[in-house]
């Protein structure tokens, strides 16, 4: 093949996704943050829902979301997110209006809020990395840490008589009758990653045809929450996290009716 067919700009087959700021990312190495922003920015491109979509940032390790990802954001206290959510969508109902929370804020402190939007059934997306740790500040246990992982504040392992079981919050919302699609991804690989941008497609697409609430979970890694290199800790997920949080949709009313 010859030079100028191998740097032809009509042979290129991927380029950094055009919503995707030039920032660097203050994400560990391995994280899984950055590749879900990245699926998160094609896909609001490939939608052409640039000037149409407000985020709503957590607290938590995507506090800087909004640094990243070039569309109108709104920074929410620690677990409000579905609750300012909630306020945006009305106030601005043709909006794609979407949450990127972790599992912190989505099932510790933003429980209530949680699960009181996808009960009215908002119709907003809500995204959820689910690593199992608090990442940001420290490594602490998690609603949804595993039972026997061990964490800054469990250091023998999480106990269920002292600390309670992992709440899977997903299978939880899952049964509410304002949630219209719920499922859990990851994107440890790019078969994975794949299936996790079809699946946040289908979220914003429900968001914008009033369907009611719908969450994406996207089983994650924090290598350095866990004490592991990004490799170990894709392997420890797989081996570990998918037998408490197994992938796949857990609620589609589209193939339901």
């Amino acid at each position: 093949m010859e030079l100028n067919q191998i740097i032809n700009p009509a042979n290129k087959v991927y380029s950094r996704p055009a919503l995707l700021s030039e920032n660097t990312m203050h994400y560990c190495p391995g994280c899984s943050h950055g590749v879900v922003h990245k699926i998160i920015a094609e896909l609001i491109d490939e939608m052409g829902q640039q000037e149409n979509t407000i985020g709503v940032a957590p607290v938590g390790c995507a506090v800087f979301a909004y640094n990243y990802i070039d569309v109108d954001w709104v920074e929410a206290a620690h677990g409000r997110a579905p609750a300012l959510a909630t306020a945006v969508k009305r106030l601005n109902p043709e909006k794609l209006v979407f949450t990127y929370q972790g599992d912190g804020d989505i099932s510790a402190i933003g429980t209530a809020e949680t699960i009181h939007a996808a009960n009215r059934g908002e119709n907003i997306a809500i995204i959820f990395i689910n690593n199992g740790i608090y990442g940001m500040t420290g490594g602490q246990m998690a609603p949804t840490t595993l039972e026997g992982q061990k964490t800054a504040t469990t250091p023998y392992g999480r106990r269920v008589d002292l600390n309670g079981y992992p709440l899977a919050i997903s299978t939880l919302l899952a049964q509410l009758d304002g949630t219209c699609y719920v499922t859990r991804q990851a994107v440890h690989t790019a078969a994975a990653a794949r299936k996790a941008k079809s699946a946040i497609k289908k979220a914003f697409q429900n968001a914008l045809a009033g369907r009611g609430t719908s969450v994406v979970e996207i089983v994650g890694t924090c290598s350095s929450g866990w004490k592991l290199s990004p490799r170990a800790s894709n392997a420890w997920m797989e081996e570990n996290m998918f037998e408490k949080y197994p992938l796949g949709d857990l609620k589609n009313a589209d193939v339901e009716k």
